[in-house]
């Protein structure tokens, strides 16, 4: 558009020059005078003065810069002018609008003078930059259909993108649940085939073990169920917390107590707050710690070394999960709050889990309206900070 218009500003430039050359020889041949070479000035982009050498009347000067205008079509509104040298002013001639129609408007101001000829006449162009645009209405038209296209090509593009990443997402979330899935699946099988023997009766402690390892298998099936099913209520909003009255402590205490045994001295309970009551859906809040702390347990070392504190403000209390794992890189850290998502660990399924977890915390933190934080460093482990309003 930008060419387009320039090029009619220089188309329009060649037809002022020309009719305004021709209208001076007109008037030179009509006084048996010669043609002047170049009688043309521009001096502004909408301002013309014409070398005349006598002095003209408007009523012989304003049919032929009609009748000149016409025929190069320049219908744009002008005004013109003629210097008069007994009072050194351009006295003005009149007003011709688009339609080459003379109306009486009022004057618009007085033309610009110049040293260049002792006798001329001026000319301007009020509405140049409108009659230019109006040329270009093909040139809109296409413009905006190549823009309109253009959107609709990005916005194309944005929804195969993100159906590819949906697939992607889906493909990865089916291979993890597989795998899952699978673990508990096979290792109940094969519990059940030695309970299956008769041998196993005349040895108790043996039965016992086996006993165990299912009853532990169907319990990390069912929390695994309850983990896509969560997510799925999540995603339709529906739902539900019952916010009671809590000790915060008094849930840590008991939440962690599996984990404590577990990890020994690689756990580190650091209760330092004083206030200490809230109010929080007890289920809810007893999954988002275990979540935080199964989390820093996958991305830890061989021996994790896991530390859980509270502290508090006047007004909040702040719970803090912290690891000295292999830490998350910064271009991961916007996105482990999305569901299914995982930070990359190579080809090997060396972590387990959905991706489910970390979606899980962030979405129960926004129906509590609290807030969470995350800080990491790459080799030096991450940190996960819940802000917790108190209750009075």
């Amino acid at each position: 558009m930008k060419k387009a218009f320039d090029l009619y500003e220089q188309q329009f430039r060649q037809g002022v020059m020309i009719s305004l050359r021709n209208v001076a020889h007109k008037i030179s041949e009509s006084h048996g005078m010669s043609v002047i070479e170049n009688p043309v000035e521009q001096l502004s982009s909408d301002y013309y003065v014409v070398n005349l050498r006598l002095p003209l009347e408007p009523s012989v000067l304003e049919p032929l810069l009609i009748e000149e205008f016409k025929r190069k079509n320049l219908s744009s509104d002008f005004e013109y002018g003629i210097y008069n040298c007994d009072t050194d002013k351009i006295i003005y001639g009149g007003f011709v609008n688009s339609h080459f129609e003379t109306p009486d408007i009022p004057v618009q101001g007085e033309l610009p003078k110049t040293d260049k000829f002792l006798n001329y006449f001026g000319v301007k162009f009020l509405d140049k930059s409108s009659y230019l645009t109006s040329k270009l209405d093909i040139w809109i038209v296409s413009s905006v259909i190549t823009l309109l296209f253009t959107v609709f090509f990005g916005y194309a593009m944005s929804v195969i993108l993100r159906q590819k990443k949906l697939s992607e997402v889906q493909r990865d979330f089916i291979n993890n649940m597989t795998h899952e899935f699978q673990t508990p699946i096979s290792t109940i099988k094969i519990a059940t085939d030695v309970l299956g023997t008769e041998k196993i009766v005349s040895q108790p402690e043996r039965l016992k073990k086996y006993v165990d390892i299912i009853r532990s298998e169907n319990n990390r099936l069912k929390n695994q169920v309850e983990a896509v099913l969560s997510t799925a209520q999540i995603g339709k909003g529906s739902i539900q917390i019952d916010k009671q009255l809590l000790d915060l402590h008094a849930l840590i205490w008991e939440v962690t107590e599996s984990v404590r045994v577990e990890l020994g001295d690689h756990f580190h309970l650091r209760l330092g707050a004083d206030k200490t009551s809230i109010k929080a859906d007890r289920l809810h809040l007893i999954n988002m710690v275990r979540n935080l702390l199964d989390n820093a347990r996958k991305y830890s070392s061989d021996t994790p070394d896991l530390t859980l504190r509270t502290l508090n403000d006047e007004r909040y209390i702040y719970v803090a999960v912290e690891d000295k794992g292999i830490g998350i890189p910064k271009e991961h850290l916007g996105k482990i709050f999305d569901k299914f998502y995982r930070v990359p660990t190579g080809n090997l399924h060396n972590v387990k889990g959905f991706g489910l977890g970390l979606n899980y915390v962030k979405e129960m933190v926004k129906l509590h309206k609290w807030e969470i934080d995350v800080n990491s460093e790459v080799g030096l482990g991450t940190t996960f900070v819940i802000k917790i309003p108190i209750s009075n």
